[in-house]
């Protein structure tokens, strides 16, 4: 799932005890920050109800230089920085799953019924069957569909980092999608992080999220949320968990997990890289530093399509090609990253720094990335220490 953007945010965060400030004239009975934390985790953790709906997300992160790539405000990387998308969802129970996300001029879906599982591309008239995944197992066939985020999944991500230099406020007088909601306000006592508070709704019957707001100290609108525009807590119609390729279409079959060697090769430097990661300092201004290179920020942007390996069955021509769009959308990102990016230096040693409203990033000449909701000078802090 997504999301490079939500886990560089959530990123901030960590888990423990907080302080709370109940607050709103009353709509929904009143519940403490902690019984509310604990309704959400709850909620994030326990089998989801039959549901659907549409989910909206929006970045602002205020990068300067940002191009207007192909698949804008669609399933390009660029929507994570920069744009919204829209996620349309439907949720039956014993592993139904339906996913549409719009692009301008096409759409694609993720259909998951039991071990049935379809993707289908309609910019590509492309049809590819999944098979080894099977949503009654949380198997995840999800992540075949490029940024299918969700309030649930970035709220787990937020309330599994939460932490003790954290005070956090209820409402309980919200409306998000037309419904009754409350609202937990989770607010870093640390001043050096680039957050201000991150604003979590929670549906006031279920206490399933619904909404997720980051805000930036230095922007009074949200630099990122996403949430549900409408939400129906009943069962879809049987139909939505159906798939029979258009006639015309091409068909492939993949299997879930595997993959071919190109994407094979990405994949063990993705984990590589993974193994290598430390964090310097805690909390909301925790800084992750990693070996990194301008090569290994275009591959990691351009793995936006979901994996997974041809068979060579059906009428398909057959799996392992790269996506050349995404591939171009990538570069795209990584030259406006990089030319927006200003030369530092200090006892540590030379590189460029980007810094968003929510997120600076530290690119060193030796071959080092460091990343954190925190300001430069942070940045320069972390680097000098190895």
């Amino acid at each position: 799932m997504p999301v490079a953007a939500i886990a560089v945010v959530a990123g901030a965060l960590g888990a423990g005890p907080v302080i709370a400030a109940v607050q709103g004239e009353p709509a929904l009975p009143e519940r403490t920050a902690e019984q509310l934390l604990a309704d959400a985790t709850k909620a994030t953790r326990a089998d989801v109800k039959p549901m659907s709906g549409t989910v909206i997300q929006t970045a602002s992160l205020g990068l300067p230089g940002l191009p207007e790539v192909a698949g804008m405000g669609g399933t390009s990387p660029a929507a994570l920085l920069a744009g919204s998308h829209e996620l349309k969802v439907w949720y039956g129970g014993e592993g139904r799953v339906r996913l549409a996300l719009p692009g301008r001029m096409s759409e694609t879906d993720l259909i998951a019924n039991g071990n049935q599982v379809w993707l289908w591309e309609s910019d590509a008239n492309k049809a590819t069957r999944i098979k080894g995944a099977d949503a009654r197992q949380g198997a995840g066939p999800e992540k075949a569909l490029p940024t299918a985020a969700t309030p649930q999944l970035t709220a787990a991500e937020v309330l599994r980092r939460a932490q003790a230099d954290t005070v956090v406020e209820v409402t309980n007088t919200e409306r998000v999608a037309d419904r009754p909601a409350y609202q937990l306000v989770l607010k870093p006592k640390d001043g050096a992080s680039l957050i201000r508070e991150v604003k979590l709704a929670l549906d006031g019957e279920t206490f399933v999220p619904l909404r997720v707001q980051v805000y930036a100290r230095s922007a009074a609108e949200p630099a990122f949320e996403i949430g549900f525009t409408s939400v129906t807590f009943t069962p879809p119609a049987a139909e939505n968990f159906t798939f029979t390729p258009p006639a015309g279409a091409k068909v492939e079959e993949r299997t879930f997990g595997a993959r071919d060697q190109e994407s094979g090769a990405e994949h063990d430097r993705a984990e590589g890289l993974r193994e290598t990661i430390k964090t310097v300092g805690e909390g909301w201004t925790s800084v992750a530093v990693l070996p990194f290179s301008e090569k290994d920020l275009k591959a990691g942007l351009s793995q936006g399509r979901g994996g997974g390996q041809s068979d060579g069955q059906g009428s398909g021509q057959g799996g392992g090609q790269g996506d050349g769009r995404g591939g171009q959308d990538a570069n795209a990102i990584v030259d406006a990253l990089l030319k927006s990016a200003k030369p530092v230096s200090g006892a540590w040693g030379n590189g460029r720094v980007v810094q968003t409203k929510l997120v600076s990033a530290l690119l060193t000449d030796d071959g080092r990335l460091l990343v954190g909701a925190v300001t430069p000078e942070k940045l320069a802090e972390a680097a000098g220490r190895r």
